[in-house]
This record gives structure tokens, C-alpha cells and sequence, in this order.
């Protein structure tokens, strides 16, 4: 029998009169409160909030957490998105004192211990990258795709060019044509081939010397390697473009290949995708940079440098773009980057990569006789898997698996992106999966393509709730609770 108390709002488990503490009577001075606030801040009335023991409190959210799906409980092959397994230990290296408990308004030199630690992650983001000017201060990934085309506008302004254009393959993420638009610029698609590469002549026909930035990912939300990345940069770079490569995927070539020597100008890092940090939730983030040299001048300021033996936050640099995040960024995500890099080492690094395609690759092999696998027979960190032919047989779509899955004790893959295949299914194991984990899940996805119709549509059946109108809740949220009469 399902416990109804898991799924119950505190508003709903209150009783009058119930209390979770015992408070000492006041010994505030007796002042009149109207001579401490004004009138008008004044309640006349106690909040309405829901009155429980402190047991009442403990099992509601202890319940609520076994409901959820979470790396450290189930496999997330969330392609694109990088779901892996993070590390304890960083956790509590970045909660270590002295780390923690640092103020960001603190004087330089009572901090040199963190500036250092960033100052050397710079330097390894330099040299993973290939590209020698870094900055912290991103707070996500599309936020690095912002700060970058913005350091790029200022660039052309210097240069007394007006470019207009920022070229987007069809198969990117959303976030590129999104940052584009808010930096001014016009976003340009470009259409891919039918293996999925870019096409070439499409390219050609768009590029003039109104093209600001080529974005591209590489590797590919397809999990494909843009193997004419270097005709693309030698076709933008002709124009005196710039080429942005998106670094949503580097934890599929760490160590192999470097973007700015295949003539990538800007890039960001995602380190919870690519090295260690929480992911979900909508929490603290990081989204650094790496530009070249002619680019540096314009990166936010202030920026971690170093004096002879001594760093410091320096803010002069007049072409600098400003501050994009308040303070330095969110220095918890990137000392727990700092941690894994560090423990890791340049050919662990490798191996990290190495393993991420194997797994990739190995659950590529064991799923293209399930379901169809349209672009490349071979892929980098992740692969797209279509259900297209299953709906026309069968009426079985992406969403049905997808729901299906959660009943088997696996989160799904991510469905329906990239928009350029059919009821796509995007997997991606990462390296931190076990062969085990992953015949597991190919076994129980085989289990349910042999299920019927129904049984997918009426699925998950394991959870409170079954399938909400996802489209509703999007367009009419319902931001608060209203107690029926």
C-alpha cells in the first residue's frame, strides 16, 4: 500500500496547536512595537503557516526524498545533459574551513589561498582548451555562450566593423540562438547533411563580411565528431569571423583534441557535464570561458592575475566588458572542478574521455537492433536513437519509453532533441557507468518494446502521479496552494 502521508503538502499533515520547538520567553525590552516599526509593515493577523512536530517535519521530507531519482540512486542517461556520478570527495574538499567560510568582500591578501587555487584552475582550462585567456565568472553554460559573443561584439565595435550575423547548425542547442539574440546579433541557420555534419555549400552560400560568430558543438548533440571543423573555421576566419565552439561535449575529448587548435576563437566549459560539480535543480552553476589572446582585453572584469608571488582581482582593463556575476562566480562549483582536475591529471583526463565513448559505443551496439539509430555508426559520448518507426507500427512514441522506464527503475533518456530526428531518444552513459548498469537498462528497455501498446501508454504506473498535462502546467502554472473548502 502506498503511503498517501509521502505525497501530502505540510498544509495538508497540520494540526492546530502543534509546534516543532519550545522558545524561551523574550528578554527583549518591552518597547511598544509601533515605536520600532512603522504602522503600515505592521500583521495584525499570524501567518497562516501550517503547525506540525518536529517528527511531522522529518518524515514528510524524508519521504519526499524517497520519491525522487537521483545519480546516487538510479542511472540517468540523459544525453546532452551529462548526468554522472560526482565525486564525494569534492564535496568535501569544498566545504573544507577556510574555503567555505570565505567572504567575497574579504581584502586580496587574506584570500591568497583561493586566488591561487583559481589562478591555477585558469591555467588548466587554458590548456585543456587550447586557448590562452580564461574567465571565471560565468554562471552556466549559456551564460558563457552570452559573456563570449559579448566580449566578441566589443571586439568588432573595437575594430570599428559592424557584424549583424551568428551562424547556428540546425542540430545545436537552444541556448546559442537564445544568447545570440540578446547580444544583438541575427542568428543565421545553417542545415545539416543527412549523416548530420554541416553542410558545406549551405555554409558557403551564408558566410559575407557581415558574420559576426560561427557556433558550433563539437561534438555534436548527435554524439558525432564535426570532422570538417577545419574547413568551417578557414571559411568563417576568411571573412575575419570568429568561431564559438559550444563546450557542452568536451567530456568526449579531454586530453584528444583541443578546440582552439582545430580554429576554435571562444568556448565554455559545462564542469558538471565535463568534470565535477551538482547538476539539476536549478542550483549554483558555472560556465567559464577561454578566448584568445586578441580577445582577452574584453573579458569581464575583475579577473584573477598574479603579481610576482602575489594574486590579486584586478578590474583594469579598460576594454573589459564589466562584470557579468556578482563577485567571482559561483567558487564552490569551480573548486570542486579544481579537485577533479587536480586528481585526475592530464592522462587521467584522457581516460575519462576514453571511457565515456566506450560506454557510448558499447550501448550504441547493444541498442541499434532495438531501436533505430539514424546518424553514424559509431558515436562519441552520446547517440540518438529514434522510436519513429515503433509510432507508425505500433503507436508507440519516445514519451511512452520514456515513461515506461521510470516503472523499471530508470530515469529516461532525453526525448525529442535533438528536433532534427524523429521521436528522438538521446543517450548518453558518461564514464562513470558500469557494463552491468548499462545491460541492465538495455535489457529492460528490450523488456518493454516487447509490451504492448497499452501498457506503454498508461505508463509509469509506480509513481503518485501518472502523466500531468505538461502542457497546461506550462502555459497556466499554478504557483500556490488553496486549502478545498
Amino acid at each position: 500500500m502506498r503511503n498517501t502521508q509521502a505525497t501530502q503538502l505540510l498544509f495538508e499533515l497540520a494540526k492546530p496547536g502543534r509546534r516543532a520547538n519550545m522558545l524561551p520567553p523574550s528578554d527583549v525590552p518591552t518597547t511598544p512595537t509601533e515605536k520600532l516599526y512603522p504602522s503600515g509593515a505592521l500583521r495584525h493577523e499570524p501567518l497562516e503557516l501550517p503547525e506540525l512536530s518536529e517528527g511531522d517535519v522529518a518524515r514528510h521530507f524524508t519521504n519526499l526524498s524517497s520519491l525522487n531519482m537521483s545519480v546516487d540512486t538510479h542511472f540517468y542517461p540523459l544525453g546532452s545533459c551529462t548526468m554522472k556520478y560526482n565525486p564525494k570527495r569534492n564535496e568535501r574538499l569544498a566545504n573544507l574551513p577556510g574555503i567555505v567560510d570565505l567572504h567575497p568582500l574579504q581584502p586580496d591578501e587574506s584570500a591568497q589561498g583561493m586566488l591561487e587555487l583559481l589562478y591555477e584552475l585558469q591555467s588548466y582550462f587554458a590548456e585543456i582548451s587550447g586557448l590562452p585567456a580564461v574567465s571565471l565568472q560565468p554562471a552556466a553554460g549559456a551564460h558563457g555562450e552570452l559573456t563570449a559573443l559579448m566580449a566578441a561584439a566589443a571586439y568588432f565595435r573595437d575594430l570599428g566593423q559592424t557584424r549583424t550575423k551568428v551562424l547556428i547548425p540546425d542540430s545545436a542547442h537552444g541556448t546559442n540562438p537564445a544568447s545570440a539574440s540578446m547580444v544583438g546579433f541575427q542568428s543565421i541557420t545553417i542545415r545539416s547533411r543527412a549523416d548530420g555534419s554541416v553542410d558545406m555549400d549551405d555554409l558557403r552560400s551564408k558566410v559575407d563580411e557581415q558574420t559576426a560568430v560561427f557556433m558550433i558543438t563539437n561534438p555534436s548533440t548527435l554524439g558525432l565528431f564535426e570532422k570538417q571543423i577545419d574547413q568551417i573555421a578557414e571559411r568563417i576566419h576568411s571573412v575575419g569571423g570568429l568561431i564559438y565552439l559550444d563546450g557542452a561535449n568536451m567530456n568526449a575529448i579531454l586530453g584528444i583534441a583541443r578546440p582552439g587548435d582545430f580554429g576554435a576563437d571562444m568556448m565554455h566549459y559545462n564542469p558538471h557535464k565535463t568534470f565535477s560539480g551538482p547538476h539539476g535543480g536549478g542550483g549554483p552553476g558555472a560556465g567559464p570561458i577561454c578566448v584568445r589572446d586578441f580577445l582577452e582585453p574584453y573579458l569581464p572584469v575583475p579577473r584573477v592575475t598574479k603579481v610576482g608571488e602575489a594574486y590579486r582581482m584586478d578590474a583594469d582593463y579598460p576594454k573589459a566588458i564589466g562584470r557579468v556575476h556578482g563577485f567571482h562566480g559561483n567558487i564552490g562549483v569551480l573548486v570542486r572542478t579544481y579537485c577533479y582536475i587536480r586528481a585526475y591529471g592530464g592522462k587521467g583526463l584522457r581516460n575519462v574521455s576514453e571511457q565515456a565513448v566506450l560506454n557510448a559505443n558499447y550501448m550504441l551496439a547493444r541498442i541499434r537492433p532495438l531501436l533505430p539509430v539514424p546518424l553514424g555508426e559509431r558515436c562519441m559520448h552520446e547517440f540518438v536513437a529514434s522510436a519513429s518507426k515503433l509510432k507508425k507500427e505500433r503507436g508507440i512514441t519516445a514519451m511512452d519509453i520514456a515513461k515506461r522506464l521510470l516503472d523499471y527503475g530508470f530515469h529516461a533518456p532525453t526525448v525529442y532533441f535533438p528536433l532534427t530526428v524523429p521521436e528522438a531518444m538521446m543517450m548518453e552513459p558518461t564514464e562513470t557507468e558500469s557494463k552491468e548498469t548499462l545491460d541492465a537498462f538495455v535489457d529492460a528497455l528490450e523488456q518493454i518494446l516487447s509490451e504492448d501498446a497499452d501498457t506503454l501508454h498508461a505508463a509509469p504506473t509506480s509513481t503518485p502521479i501518472s502523466r500531468p498535462d505538461e502542457v497546461r502546467a506550462a502555459r497556466k502554472p499554478v504557483m500556490r496552494w488553496t486549502a478545498t473548502p
